[in-house]
């Protein structure tokens, strides 16, 4: 047929058809191959329990229609003989369209990589959220930062004095927030590191409180006493803290003192009668009780116990339980508690 003869731009009709049928046939090859990966992947992940065919399944479906088409009609021009200009032309909306995709395939990676992570790591709700906000966001302007100059570079524009003046800006821009940045950093160090969580019961330097909430630039204690600590997260980190919620056990060590006309057998039953109440007390482990030394007014014992929870309440009635068992087995004994005093004796001779 002579009308597939004519030419147009250097190429007849009938290669303009064939490119048209390469481009046709490779978006259909394109588009059922997603879809059949797709429905593979997702019927794998019904039965395995790693993330990793469910990240695999997304960036598969992430996969835009638009970068389908124009990888196609890249193919296809393959097959016409294009002016230098036109080729040019192509190549750079090819490099922009693969640009978009692979920060659109990164973008799912991110959001599953901070998903897992933060799935893991933050328990409130609230911080989880905000830890994904800030970690994704810095996590594109780096990537989005990375493609444009690859874009650049690829266009043939010089990117060396662009990266100079963007090293120099940021320098710049992160003098005049540093102390921003310092406790924005700090309170992501807080959601990864988890020194404390909300609920946590914490002591820092002199003060001490229950976290209420964990914020992007300041934490909020609540004292004993009912007022509202607030600390700079990074001033926070810097300090030495206690954080007293994960204590398994409590170590409990007292001395108690006796007179010293106390007969020696019954020093030699005390530690016994000590052991035998710590023994039958609930929550306690008994560690060890002696005869310590000679005061100055009393013979003392030390006492070491372990109550096995960390509940303060629990740890009182213990305690509490243990001294009044205490004072009635010395009444049943005869043995009195010491206390401080003071005997004189006067040598009186006759003149």
């Amino acid at each position: 047929m002579e009308i597939l003869l004519i030419e147009w731009f250097g190429n007849s009709l009938r290669n303009y058809l064939i490119a048209f049928v390469i481009t046709l046939a490779s978006v259909t090859v394109m588009r059922i191959s997603r879809k059949i990966i797709m429905a593979r992947l997702r019927s794998l992940a019904d039965t395995t329990t790693t993330k990793l065919d469910d990240l695999a399944a997304d960036l598969v479906k992430s996969t835009r229609s638009w970068f389908i088409l124009g990888i196609s009609c890249y193919i296809g021009t393959k097959s016409l003989q294009l002016p230098q200009t036109s080729n040019e032309v192509i190549r750079i909306l090819v490099l922009f369209i693969s640009i978009v995709q692979v920060a659109t395939w990164s973008n799912e990676l991110i959001n599953h990589i901070l998903h897992q992570y933060t799935q893991h790591t933050v328990e409130d709700e609230g911080n989880r959220k905000n830890t994904v906000a800030i970690l994704g966001l810095t996590s594109r302007i780096v990537l989005w930062t990375i493609l444009l100059l690859l874009a650049l570079d690829n266009l043939g524009i010089e990117i060396t004095g662009l990266i100079t003046g963007l090293g120099i800006g940021g320098i710049a821009i992160a003098l005049a927030v540093q102390n921003i940045l310092s406790d924005l950093l700090a309170y992501i160090s807080i959601m990864m590191d988890r020194p404390f969580v909300i609920g946590d019961f914490i002591v820092v330097d002199e003060f001490t409180g229950v976290v209420e909430r964990i914020g992007l630039k300041t934490t909020r204690l609540r004292s004993l006493s009912g007022e509202l600590l607030i600390f700079s997260n990074n001033d926070l980190l810097s300090s030495r803290m206690r954080n007293y919620k994960d204590r398994e056990q409590r170590r409990v060590l007292f001395s108690i003192g006796v007179t010293y006309d106390t007969p020696a057998d019954s020093l030699a039953s005390i530690p016994i009668i000590i052991r035998d109440i710590l023994e039958t007390q609930e929550n306690v482990q008994f560690d060890r009780a002696h005869l310590k030394s000679f005061g100055s007014f009393s013979i003392d014992f030390e006492i070491v116990y372990y109550v096995t929870t960390a509940d303060y309440l629990i740890y009182m009635d213990v305690q509490q339980n243990v001294n009044l068992q205490i004072v009635r087995a010395f009444e049943k004994s005869g043995i009195e508690f010491a206390f401080p005093t003071q005997t004189v004796h006067l040598n009186s001779s006759a003149s």
